[in-house]
């Protein structure tokens, strides 16, 4: 008797566990979810800090007050609108009303001075960006309105709030008992489009559409970002169906030739952005032998550039004739270009006083040979192959390039130490450039400092960007681009390779399109359109 009530229960429940399963089949079918992938999971979301959170899940969740768009104007986002002072002092934003966080506490002005306490709390780890030294007091002016006071007319302020972090906006109820944000929260609560609601570590993130979005119903219920940090694995995984969509940086998603070879493919739909950001060597200044100026424009003039973005690139990245694409704010200067003339180079080191004999391929100066080191992460294959190429370049005019392959972590402390003669940089695209990238040029921060730091202007340098950053004057503004942007280009500071560019791929059978936004890290699950017959 008691083995027969034992097996009715088990029967019960097991009956009810198929019941269960198929209702939730049932009402999953319902639902249209789109499978994307990202090569680390999407990390704690802290809001107003950095790594180990992914920018493309902190942008899901956390809205700005306003949003960069393409054409470089500035949209509504939380905010609805913006007066500035004649002074260029103080910025009063009106809020969107209505508006809710994921779950459901109201959006309003005492929320945004409750993130801003919490960010100007931990300034020092975003002094990179000028404007949180520049603010000199925020206020709730009534539940709808909020006021910003900073200490100069600092010009990108609207280019920096709208940044995917740190200005973004915590729900109160999911601040941790003390405030710092910089450490823990309680949840990710945000007012943006997506709530992360499910991660496992290594495996996947799983966002659901916002109930609460103020941005409206969206196509696309959830998101599913599998983790697969393997390029091949993810093409794999895409041509398996396991996801539907690849989009993200052209270097970082995919390689360039499967990329290319979907383009020819049936039934599949790819697109590649325009220039993003500027990818670089800088050369260092401040160390021999690029210390001689003559050896650095002989550089520029003996690496054949376009040949490495037609070969190594594949042609999907934008040949750079400068640090900055010309599209840029104040960035069309017409600079002359460093054309590929290997004589030219020849001619200008031999002026120099770099002597080349039949003991070595190789050129001295007072008995010093001209060796350099040539930083990279041994990892990525496009910097090695880049490398190579300009290795071998660099031999026929007799420089001696040592390629230094490390880890990650060694080659940004390079950067910062100033241990090297040339590494690979890049500016940061839209918003960043110019502004943001140059100021943070005064920091030891980035390989562009070290880089800088043997100009006999670089004083001068720093404290023209410091007053770029501030002058209210237009006229003047432009003139101190130009002499900022003139000086590195002419001292021969960045060697410029390409502007790098975003891809996207899917089959017209799961998706209509998604647009492109004008950062990698910028990507608007919300704005995925899909066919009349859904996924």
């Amino acid at each position: 008797m008691r083995r027969s009530r034992l097996l009715i229960s088990l029967a019960v429940a097991l009956s009810a566990i198929v019941l269960s399963t198929a209702v939730w089949a049932q009402e999953s079918s319902k639902k249209t979810r789109v499978v994307y992938s990202w090569p680390s999971y999407a990390g704690p979301l802290l809001p107003h800090m950095y790594s180990p959170s992914q920018m493309y899940a902190q942008r899901m969740v956390y809205d700005p007050l306003v949003e960069y768009e393409e054409d470089g104007s500035y949209s509504p986002a939380l905010a609805t609108s913006w007066d500035i002072s004649p002074d260029g002092k103080v910025y009063t934003f009106r809020l969107r009303e209505g508006v809710e966080f994921s779950d459901g506490t109201p959006f309003d002005a005492e929320a945004v001075v409750m993130n801003f306490d919490a960010i100007k709390a931990n300034e020092k780890r975003h002094k990179w960006m000028d404007l949180v030294t520049q603010i000199d007091g925020w206020e709730s002016v009534d539940e709808h309105t909020f006021r910003l006071t900073l200490k100069n007319a600092y010009y990108p302020a609207l280019a920096e709030l709208s940044l995917i972090r740190p200005f973004r906006f915590l729900s109160p109820s999911a601040f941790p008992d003390d405030g710092d944000t910089s450490k823990s929260i309680k949840a990710p609560i945000g007012t943006g489009p997506w709530m992360l609601v499910e991660s496992k570590k290594g495996e996947y993130d799983l966002f659901k559409a916002n109930p609460h979005s103020w941005r409206g119903k969206q196509d696309v219920d959830e998101i599913m970002v599998k983790v697969i940090s393997d390029p091949t694995a993810r093409a794999l995984a895409f041509e398996t169906g396991e996801i539907d969509l690849i989009y993200g940086a052209s270097t970082g998603q995919i390689d360039m030739e499967t990329f290319n070879r979907y383009r020819s493919m049936d039934g599949i739909v790819t697109g590649l952005s325009g220039p993003l950001e500027g990818r670089n060597i800088a050369m260092n200044s401040g160390r021999f032998p690029t210390d001689d100026p003559s050896v650095r424009q002989a550089i520029l003039h003996g690496v054949d550039r376009k040949a490495i973005v037609k070969h190594v690139f594949l042609g999907m990245e934008y040949p750079a004739e400068t640090l900055f694409a010309k599209n840029r704010p104040y960035c069309d200067l017409n600079l002359k270009p460093y054309v590929y003339d290997p004589k030219l180079s020849a001619k200008i080191l031999d002026k120099a006083g770099w002597e080349k004999n039949d003991d070595s391929p190789f050129r001295k100066k007072d008995g010093a040979p001209l060796t350099l080191d040539f930083c990279f992460i041994g990892t990525n294959a496009l910097q090695k192959a880049s490398a190579e190429a300009i290795q071998g370049d660099l031999r026929k005019i007799g420089i001696d390039v040592r390629l230094v392959a490390e880890e990650a972590d060694s080659y940004y402390k390079r950067q910062k130490s100033g241990e090297f003669g040339m590494i690979f940089s890049s500016t940061w695209g839209a918003p960043y450039d110019p502004q943001s990238y140059c100021s943070s040029m005064r920091i030891p921060s980035h390989a562009d400092y070290q880089a800088q730091s043997g100009l006999k202007m670089k004083e001068k340098l720093d404290r023209s960007i410091s007053e770029v950053l501030i002058t209210v004057d237009e006229k003047e503004r432009a003139d101190l681009y130009r002499y900022i942007l003139t000086t590195l280009h002419e001292e021969a500071i960045y060697m410029p390779l390409s502007f790098s560019t975003a891809i996207k791929v899917y089959r017209e059978c799961n998706l209509s399109d998604i647009p492109f936004r004008p950062t990698p890290y910028d990507i608007p699950f919300e704005r995925i359109s899909l066919p009349k017959n859904g996924i």
